[in-house]
C-alpha cells in the first residue's frame, strides 16, 4: 500500500500559539480580518451599508445573550440540556440573513443563530429543551425546519425538499446546516450524491468546529473538509466562519447560484466551538485551555465591533442600547422560561399524526386509565 502524503493543512501563523488549528489562508474566504480590517476578496465582492453592519452586530450580541442566558438556565435546573452555539455566532447569522425569505433552512441542534434570522421566538426553541414541546415554530411560516438530533438526517430532509422544489417550478432554495463530524455520516454522503445526481438547489453548509464532540478534526479527516465536494461532483467553498461578512457574501452566492439551477454547494465554515459540546459535556478532558485562549482573539463580535469602532460607522451609544436590549432579552428569557407551563401528559398522543389512528386511540386510552389507577390508590 501506497501512504497516504503528509498534509501540510493545519499551520498556525499566530507567534507563540502552539495549538494547531487555523488553516492555511490561502484558500480561507475573509472579508473582515480578526483585528477588524476590510478586505476585499476577488470572487466574494460584498456592499454593505451601515444600518446593514450595525444589524448583523445586534443580531451577533442578543444571539449570544440568549445562548448565555439559556446556558445558566440549564445550570440552574430549569433545561434538560442545551447546545451552546457560543463562539459560531458569525456563522449563524451569516448564513441565516444569506437566506430569501422563501428558502427553507434545515437545522441540527444548534442553530439558535439561524432560528433568530428566520424570525423564530428564542422561547420556542427553548421549550424544546425545557420538554414541554417537541418545538413550537411553524416551520412553513418561518421557512426554518424543525431542529433535528439524528446527526446528518437533517442534509436528507433538504435534499428531499430541493428536489421537490425543483419538481414544482419554485425559484427557492434550501440550506442545510451540519457539523464537522456529522460528514462522517452516511446520510450526508447519500443526500451529497442525490443533491449532486440531480442538480437540486440545496447548500450544504457545515460548520467546522473542530471537534466532533471530542473528536478533534485531524483525526476527522485528512484533506480540508470542502474539498470533498470535487469527489461528489459540485463545487466546495471555504470561509472564515469568525467572519460574518465573509459566510453572508460566500452563502448568498451559494444559494443564488442554486435558485439558478448550478446545483449544490459545500461551505466549510471555519469557526470554533468555545464551550462545551452540550451542557453535559466537559471540554477540558479533551482540548488545551491555550487553544481556548487562541481562538478567544478571533472572536466574531470584537471584531465587528472594531471594524464599526474604527469606522465611525456607531458609537458609543450604539453599542449600550443594543446591550441594553439584550439585558431585556435575557430577562424575557428567563422569565418566560421559569413561567412556562408543563404539558398535559396526553399532549404526547395528539400531533403524532395528522389524523388519529384507531391504535394510537387506544394507546391514549390505557396511558389515560393507568394514570388514573394512581388516584388515591396505595401505589
Amino acid at each position: 500500500m501506497t501512504a497516504l502524503p503528509e498534509t501540510e493543512e493545519m499551520v498556525d501563523p499566530v507567534p507563540g500559539a502552539a495549538a494547531p488549528h487555523l488553516p492555511n489562508r490561502a484558500d480561507l474566504v475573509q472579508l473582515l480580518t480578526p483585528e477588524g480590517d476590510r478586505v476585499e476578496h476577488p470572487d466574494y465582492a460584498l456592499e454593505i451599508g451601515h444600518d446593514e453592519l450595525r444589524a448583523l452586530y445586534r443580531d451577533l450580541v442578543l444571539v449570544r445573550r440568549w445562548d448565555v442566558e439559556a446556558t445558566a438556565l440549564q445550570r440552574q435546573g430549569e433545561l434538560g440540556i442545551w447546545a451552546s452555539l457560543l463562539g459560531q455566532e458569525a456563522a449563524q447569522i451569516g448564513a441565516g440573513r444569506a437566506m430569501a425569505a422563501s428558502d427553507m433552512a434545515f437545522p441540527t441542534y444548534r442553530e439558535h443563530g439561524v432560528a433568530w434570522t428566520r424570525g423564530v421566538d428564542p422561547l420556542h426553541v427553548i421549550s424544546l429543551f425545557r420538554g414541554v414541546d417537541n418545538g413550537g415554530w411553524d416551520p412553513v411560516a418561518t421557512g426554518f425546519n424543525l431542529y433535528t438530533v439524528v446527526i446528518g438526517a437533517q442534509t436528507l430532509h433538504a435534499t428531499g425538499y430541493a428536489m421537490g422544489l425543483q419538481r414544482d417550478g419554485a425559484e427557492n432554495a434550501a440550506l442545510a446546516f451540519l457539523g464537522d463530524g456529522a460528514t462522517s455520516q452516511g446520510e450526508v454522503n447519500e443526500a451529497m450524491i442525490w443533491a449532486a445526481s440531480f442538480s437540486a438547489p440545496v447548500v450544504f453548509f457545515c460548520q467546522n468546529n473542530q471537534y466532533a464532540i471530542s473528536v478533534p478534526l485531524e483525526r476527522q479527516s485528512r484533506v480540508p473538509l470542502y474539498q470533498r465536494a470535487a469527489g461528489f461532483g459540485f463545487p466546495g467553498v471555504r470561509v472564515d466562519g469568525n467572519d460574518v461578512l465573509a459566510v453572508l457574501a460566500v452563502t448568498r452566492q451559494a444559494l443564488q447560484a442554486a435558485r439558478e439551477g448550478q446545483g449544490p454547494t459545500f461551505i466549510e465554515a471555519f469557526t470554533y466551538r468555545m464551550g462545551a459540546h452540550t451542557t453535559s459535556d466537559d471540554p477540558t478532558r479533551y482540548r488545551l485551555a491555550s487553544e481556548l485562549e487562541e481562538w478567544k482573539l478571533r472572536d466574531p463580535i470584537a471584531r465587528l465591533k472594531a471594524h464599526l469602532s474604527r469606522s465611525s460607522i456607531a458609537d458609543a451609544a450604539f453599542f449600550q442600547s443594543v446591550e441594553a436590549e439584550a439585558d431585556e432579552l435575557a430577562a424575557r428569557i428567563r422569565s418566560g422560561t421559569v413561567d412556562m407551563p408543563d404539558p398535559a401528559p396526553t399532549e404526547m398522543f395528539d400531533h403524532v399524526y395528522a389524523e388519529q389512528t384507531p391504535q394510537l386511540a387506544q394507546q391514549r386510552a390505557d396511558f389515560v386509565a393507568y394514570q388514573a389507577s394512581f388516584e388515591g390508590g396505595e401505589h
